[in-house]
């Protein structure tokens, strides 16, 4: 699967029910849009180690999906709070 990550991203996505935003955003590598969009984690924790990110870079990556996408739309990470303090 890394393999394939790595040299034939594309190719590899037709075999998931994905939709335009989520092929884009794997496309694209953006963590923090996959994030948002309600990858579940072990998802998204395969796609960091294919990708090859550093677990901090991840975390942050996380963050600045919710700073520029806004709160998590779905899945066991839904944000029901805000993301600011009050």
């Amino acid at each position: 699967m890394q393999r394939r990550y790595k040299s034939e991203l594309p190719a590899l996505l037709h075999g998931y029910e994905l939709d335009d935003e989520e092929r884009s955003a794997i496309l694209a590598g953006d963590i923090g849009k996959l994030y948002v969009l309600g990858f579940e984690r072990p998802v998204a924790d395969a796609l960091r180690g294919a990708a090859r990110h550093a677990v901090g870079d991840y975390i942050e990556a996380m963050r600045e999906g919710v700073r520029k996408y806004g709160p998590v739309r779905a899945g066991i990470y839904a944000m029901t709070t805000s993301t600011t303090r009050e």
